[in-house]
């Protein structure tokens, strides 16, 4: 598939539409605009990366590692892999066209029914349909799929061994992943899925489906114009109606010749969680009128990463890659098992534990992470051995997701994005996931190691990768940023508590305004095809989802420059 993205030089100054950001939000928005007929820019901060461009050795993995902390950043602007380190809390998002649909696990899965029974959902999410016919969608084109032969897996065995402790057996979720070849909706032709185990350092098969193999093939032959490496500092309205999206490379450089000025009818925010409420911060500050609620109810959806170190049984939980550095090796997808904790009386217990496989890019660096926690001897004869042979081919890694308070709130520092959390590694979901992973580990014969970075600059802070909130959706202006279609109420002197900026809209994870305790990116993709048929009927927009072929099918490999 030749690249989706444009030269620079293409950028219009004007469309009916601009959308800011490509993951699961930007990508439906992209998508359906175009097919309705609207000319749609989409701007990404990240570059693009094609199938089989992504990282297979450990130096082009710490290329991709973008860390900013409290002194500074450093790593390149537009690498995969965004880490936010915080005081108290630390944030892993994704970066490129596809945003975090590129480096996740794929995980599909709908929260439990009483999440959307909290009040602090806007009543319409769940009385007019449209939710449900958004997850249809979101599940017609993301195709999560259940592995057939996930229990030959051994580390989907080795979760079924570590099961015992508490008596309760894995069981295979779906993900977004195709285990056979098949023509996608987009009219991408995808090979089936080699069982490497490198889904979270991107899928270098084209089996993976993601959203630049989805959503934005779509929006492209749509006409669409799609743009790489470009920040959005911030938005501003025009006089007489529309907004004017004030952009620069993200790789920085100073001129007025590199800022750009787009103008649109209709903006859509879907940079993440971390992007829009950066966003909308920078934009308050420059006189945009916004509810005072804004930066509020971060959650970070009771995540967790752990190991388990020394299992009895083999594990075999780190990515071959493709081509596979391991002949005939098979580990499965990125997530292949996943044990439920379910609690009828009280939904804040709820979890779900998840067995994973690490890249194999990341893999050299795995004997040195578990140095400072007096693992030296082990380390060495992994270093020795290499990370398919010894101690670390008994290694376990689990991703669990929960429930927490979305107690957190972004501010700015300056120019800088600040997350404030006092009293987050306190927050009760963190024990509770403790002493369930310690019993699992202990089961398998292993010990348990929360944080193997501990020792170094990643502190004890807990870390997520599923960062939600900050524009939280809200009845009115008081308890929210955002309505229930994604549109972002008005503070103007004189505005009505439900008023909204007409053709501003923010459709990505940081309207969900609580944890969801599953894997999130079903319910993005289906609150922003929810979202988008609201703007249709609003509108006066067709919004089809049917299957597109234009053409013959296409790989998702390079076979065309441009």
């Amino acid at each position: 598939m030749a690249r989706l993205s444009r030269p620079l030089d293409q950028l219009s100054r004007r469309y009916d539409a601009v959308i800011v950001g490509s993951g699961y939000g930007g990508g439906v928005a992209a998508a359906r605009l175009a097919r309705a007929g609207k000319s749609v820019c989409l701007i990404e901060r990240g570059r693009e990366v094609l199938t089989g461009q992504f990282p297979t050795r450990f130096p082009d993995m710490r290329n991709e590692m973008r860390v900013t902390g409290r002194t500074g950043s450093f790593g390149s602007p537009t690498g995969l892999f965004d880490v936010r380190l915080g005081d108290d809390m630390h944030v892993l998002v994704g970066s490129g066209l596809g945003g975090g649909s590129l480096v996740n696990a794929g995980v599909a899965l709908r929260p439990d029914p009483r999440v959307f029974q909290d009040g602090v959902w806007p009543g319409q999410i769940t009385q007019d349909g449209l939710l449900e016919e958004g997850y249809l969608r979101a599940t017609r084109w993301l195709r999560p799929a259940r592995h057939p032969r996930a229990a030959e897996m051994t580390k989907f065995q080795a979760l079924a061994a570590a099961g015992t402790a508490i008596g309760k057996p894995p069981v295979t979720p779906p993900v977004a992943v195709s285990f056979e070849a098949t023509v996608n909706p987009a009219g991408i032709a995808q090979p089936a899925c080699t069982l490497c185990g490198d889904c979270c350092g991107g899928c270098n098969v084209g089996a993976k489906n993601t959203v630049a193999l989805t959503y934005l093939p779509v929006a492209a032959q749509h006409g669409a114009h799609l743009f790489t490496e470009l920040r959005v500092s911030h938005i501003a309205p025009i006089a007489g109606g529309g907004w004017q999206v004030h952009a620069g490379p993200t790789a920085g450089g100073s001129g007025a010749s590199r800022l750009l000025c787009i103008d649109a009818d209709l903006v859509v925010l879907a940079a993440g969680t971390l992007g829009t409420t950066e966003i909308l911060l920078r934009s308050q500050a420059r006189g945009l009128a916004l509810s005072d609620r804004l930066g509020h109810r971060f959650s970070a959806n009771g995540d967790i990463i752990a190991f388990g170190y020394g299992a009895t049984a083999p594990v075999n939980g780190i990515g071959v890659g493709h081509p596979a550095k391991i002949t005939g090796a098979e580990i499965g997808a990125s997530v292949t098992g996943q044990i439920d904790i379910e609690d009828a009386a009280d939904l804040a217990n709820e979890m779900r534990i998840q067995e994973g496989a690490l890249p194999s890019a990341f893999a050299p660096a795995l004997p040195v992470m578990f140095v400072p926690n007096g693992r030296l001897l082990g380390a060495l004869q992994a270093l020795v051995n290499g990370v398919y042979k010894g101690p670390l081919a008994h290694l376990q890694t689990f991703f669990a997701v929960s429930h927490d308070s979305a107690a957190g709130r972004f501010t700015l520092d300056g120019d800088r994005l600040v997350l404030s959390w006092p009293g987050a590694k306190d927050e009760p979901v963190y024990e509770r996931l403790d002493r369930t992973l310690a019993a699992l580990v202990s089961a398998a014969g292993g010990s348990y190691v929360k944080n193997p970075l501990a020792g170094s600059v990643m502190g004890h802070q807990p870390a997520t990768a599923h960062p939600l909130g900050g524009c939280g959706m809200g009845r009115e202006r008081s308890d929210g940023v955002v309505d229930h279609k994604g549109q972002v109420f008005t503070a103007a002197s004189g505005a009505g508590s439900t008023d909204v900026h007409r053709g501003l809209y923010v459709i990505d994870g940081s309207i969900i305004p609580r944890s969801l305790g599953v894997n999130p990116l079903l319910t993005i993709t289906a609150l922003a095809e929810r979202a988008l048929l609201h703007a249709g009927a609003d509108l006066g927009l067709a919004m089809d989802d049917a299957p597109v072929a234009i053409g013959p099918a296409r790989p998702p490999h390079v076979p065309a420059a441009g």
